[in-house]
């Protein structure tokens, strides 16, 4: 039966837990102001705007309360706006004022300032207090590249430093002072520039006036539209809202009801968006001639591209042309380029940058569950009661992921962290068990083992679900912990303890990311984080799973679309007679019957003289693939190299004809996250002219090439995609709306949030064991080289950097780094700062050692963001035995003094 409160005399029904102000706001009750209130964060009740009248009865007595942290109660009689609260909140508000500056007229918020809305919501028409003077004695703070503030204008509502601490979980902002000498304060009272600020933006969305803004004056209401969006960086997938005028981008902000981050993004997604327009910008074709690149006509490059692919087809066949398509770039693209290399070429010779990074991911728990993706999605976090990363730093990589978990964490969800870094979630984690690069496989061994020893395998789960345990449970019985402890480096009690604890949870998280997948065992690690999933039950329920952090913004969706060589859009197997059927009928040519060439195939066939010609779509494989000598070499011995870019890279200087594409704010389409989520990306800008968007570009390929394929609309394209790809068979474009939706997706529209509730794909979810094997690069080197490298991605850059570095970013972080632990310093002769020599059997770089503890003896850690220093030049061409994903995991090197 409801219960019911009544609002000024109107009886409505209630919910359990719902604050007054909450349960107005649900039943469109908008005559309770407030300033201090932001329905991302915890009430607080600092500004008293929101204060109402209640009676418990409807004769009984009245009190005054403040209505964001109030109860609202069974038979509470609330009035709004009487004349005591009108007057209350009148009086209130010209006390705020009597501090606050009056120049609204030249103010960035001016229109846009909730103060401003509220004071002339309360019928604030004179401030009858004397004028304070503290708002007087505040300089702008403008040393940051991105963060201002003018305190002046600080209202002491305390939503800054909440949003700090709560949505970013940074603490950077705090209270100090009392009374009228309250003031925010930076750090250990720095300037923005000097604290550890991460230059989120939280603060500054949600601050009510213009005390804190940034460089683009983001609440200005200047703008003639604002355009909703997905962010090109990393795998998230946050919603974007574009601030336009004149076909420019004024300012990013983020939807605070978007359901992936909540008006949260890093620096990157708020920020880093001026390459957009950046006088390096590509907007000309053009053609190596004697070793120079020449502009010439889109014509005459389709004419260049159409005469040279036809030719080297006619001369060596189809499989002497690869393409490599880009997780940069839409799901349309991706089809697209698949499409082209496939119908149009006749080669299966396609793959993207998911080979290098999440393609052991996507085999692994192929092989467990029979789908390649994630199981659950980030809200369930908020259910969970135990999370495991392994070989991730979603602090960095993921920042708005990594702040959600960093969150759990600090309200004391115990937290397991597997990585040989201590990174900032292993310093909130519970046990972090700080291993050897590459022992991955030994590790999830001990685990393992413990768990089954201990009796806490979910028996009613495997039986019923799964298959092959009784083979996993005597091989990993048979190991001796006391040798894998040796191996790992990681004491086998505190294994133990972890074990238990995460087989004893309820419900268990797991997140995984490159640290587990860029390994010679990467495939083989994948499948035994799916064995800790399945042994305990963690499969197919809320706030449970196995969940993979993709590395970019698209590689889910790149690898769904078929940019792989063994399998077409939707995964099928190419191989399969009926599924050639299946593609030739829905792309009306036939295709071939041949699994084709990985990318780093790709390189050894243009190496030998067998691979003739490549088209490389927003990739920079000759700055992020390992082995650059060998990369390069393999490129220049092509006949014929297309790069499509929107920047000179370091492919794109090796390029027979560079194409000038376009960035993700000048197209529409759609990305997939690493939660399977399909969502809409929509042009915010026209492309700058001289280019094109990659999808026509490809079209135009396609017809020059004699295959008919209408002009690029994302709609029509999402149409084709759907009728082809099973799980996309509900997706249209018009049903995607704001939140867009989680595939499988059925075709009367309705997604799919948790996989794998009662079956697997494959029937019985499957139980692998693998035995620790050492990396080859260990066998071969670690005598003569006896450090091993591991590499990884820092907060400010994204991959290569080549957008990123073209932004403020670059002031923020400007240069790669080589971590290396202080024994091994001493050792050296090596100094913090000092220039150092990082060798290897393959190359040499200098670059900067910076003393850390963060690493273990032994171990050395740095970054790849600069094309300056080309890290990849001592990194091996060691692969994953499976899928080929290059091994920068673990690296054998050696350093000195430079």
């Amino acid at each position: 039966m409801s219960k019911f409160a009544f609002l000024d005399g109107t009886p409505f029904p209630i919910e359990d837990d719902e604050s007054i102000l909450n349960f107005a706001q649900r039943h469109e009750v908008e005559t309770i102001p407030t300033l201090c209130d932001d329905k991302r964060l915890e009430p607080f009740g600092a500004c008293r705007v929101c204060s109402v009248d209640v009676a418990l009865s409807g004769d009984g007595p009245k009190k005054v309360v403040a209505s964001c942290h109030t109860p609202v109660q069974e038979g509470m009689h609330i009035e709004t706006g009487n004349k005591r609260i009108q007057k209350l909140r009148k009086n209130i508000v010209e006390l705020v004022l009597t501090d606050h500056p009056l120049e609204c007229l030249v103010c960035e918020a001016n229109g846009n300032c909730e103060l401003q809305d509220v004071a002339a919501k309360v019928g604030i028409r004179e401030v009858r207090y004397a004028e304070g003077k503290n708002h007087l004695h505040y300089q702008k703070d403008t040393s940051h590249p991105y963060m201002r503030s003018d305190l002046s204008k600080c209202i002491n509502c305390s939503r800054c430093l909440r949003a700090c601490d709560e949505i970013q979980g940074e603490f950077v902002l705090a209270m100090a002072g009392r009374g009228f000498d309250s003031h925010i304060i930076k750090g250990l009272n720095q300037n923005f520039d000097g604290s550890e600020c991460v230059s989120c933006g939280a603060c500054a969305q949600t601050c009510p006036t213009a005390a804190i803004s940034d460089i683009y004056q983001s609440k200005s209401v200047m703008a003639e539209e604002k355009i909703r969006t997905i962010c090109s960086y990393c795998g998230v997938g946050c919603n974007l809202e574009v601030s336009v005028r004149d076909n420019e981008i004024l300012s990013i902000q983020s939807p605070e009801d978007a359901e992936v981050n909540a008006g949260h993004t890093c620096l990157k997604g708020r920020y880093a968006f001026r390459f957009y327009n950046h006088p390096d910008r590509l907007t000309t074709p053009l053609l190596k001639v004697d070793g120079k690149h020449q502009p010439i006509s889109w014509e005459q490059a389709f004419d260049v591209v159409a005469e040279r692919l036809t030719s080297i087809k006619e001369q060596y066949g189809s499989d002497a042309i690869a393409g490599i398509s880009s997780s940069r770039c839409t799901n349309e693209e991706n089809y697209l380029m698949q499409k082209f290399i496939r119908a149009v070429v006749g080669s299966n010779n396609i793959d993207c940058c998911a080979r290098v990074c999440h393609s052991p991911t996507a085999y692994g728990m192929q092989q467990s569950f029979g789908t390649g993706a994630a199981t659950n999605s980030i809200k369930d976090l908020q259910k969970t009661n135990f999370i495991m990363v392994i070989g991730a730093n979603p602090i960095n990589a993921h920042p708005v992921t990594g702040a959600k978990i960093k969150q759990r964490s600090m309200k004391g969800i115990p937290m397991i962290v597997i990585d040989p870094v201590k990174t900032e979630l292993a310093r909130h984690a519970k046990w972090h068990l700080q291993l050897r690069p590459g022992t991955n496989v030994a590790l999830l061994n001990m685990l393992t083992h413990y768990i089954i020893d201990a009796g806490l395998e979910d028996t009613d789960f495997i039986n019923g679900r799964c298959e092959d345990f009784e083979k996993l449970k005597t091989s990993v019985l048979a190991l001796d912990m006391e040798a894998l402890e040796a191996l790992t480096g990681v004491n086998k009690e505190l294994v133990k303890e972890a074990a238990l604890a995460y087989a004893s949870a309820d419900k268990a998280m797991s997140f995984h990311g490159l640290g587990v997948t860029e390994h010679s065992q990467g495939s083989r690690t994948v499948m035994l984080i799916a064995n800790l999933a399945m042994l305990t039950g963690n499969i197919g329920r809320e706030g449970v799973g196995m969940n993979p952090l993709r590395g970019q913004n698209n590689v889910q969706g790149a690898a769904d679309m078929g940019c792989q060589p063994h399998q077409g859009a939707g995964y099928l197997p190419v191989t399969v007679g009926e599924n050639q059927q299946y593609y030739e009928k829905a792309y009306g040519v036939s295709l071939p019957s041949e699994e084709g060439l990985k990318i780093p195939e790709m390189f050894n066939a243009a190496k030998d003289g067998q691979l003739k010609a490549m088209w490389i779509m927003g990739e920079d494989v000759a700055q992020t693939d390992p082995n650059t000598a060998h990369v390069v070499s393999s490129l220049n011995n092509l006949d014929f190299l297309v790069v499509q870019e929107i920047f000179m890279s370091e492919t794109a200087k090796l390029a027979d004809l560079v194409l000038p594409g376009a960035s993700f704010l000048e197209k529409s389409g759609t990305f997939t996250n690493g939660e399977r989520r399909i969502q809409k990306v929509q042009a915010a800008v026209s492309p700058l002219e001289g280019t094109r968007t990659d999808g026509q570009i490809i079209i135009d390929a396609m017809n020059r090439m004699g295959y008919q394929q209408a002009d690029y609309s994302a709609e029509s394209m999402l149409q084709e995609i759907a009728g082809v790809v099973p799980f996309f068979a509900g997706v249209t474009w018009s049903e995607l709306g704001t939140q867009g939706k989680q595939w499988p997706v059925r075709e009367n529209g309705e997604d799919t949030q948790i996989l794998h509730q009662e079956n697997f794909p494959i029937g019985l979810g499957k139980f692998h064991f693998y035995p620790f094997e050492e990396s080859n690069e260990i066998n071969q080197w670690q005598n003569k080289y006896p450090l091993i490298l591991t590499t990884g991605r820092d907060l400010e850059h994204y991959n290569c950097g080549t957008m990123t570095r073209r932004t403020p970013n670059q002031q923020i972080h400007d240069k790669d780094t080589l971590w290396i632990n202080p024994m091994d310093a001493k050792a050296r002769g090596i100094s913090d700062q000092d220039e150092v020599r990082l060798f290897s059997d393959r190359g040499e770089i200098k670059l900067l050692a910076t003393l850390s503890q963060k690493i273990k003896p032994g171990i050395l850690r740095t970054t790849f963001h600069f094309p300056e220093l080309m890290v990849n030049r001592i990194t091996s061409d060691v692969v994953d035995r499976e899928t080929l994903c290059p091994e920068y995991k673990v690296v054998s090197v050696d350093v000195e003094l430079g």
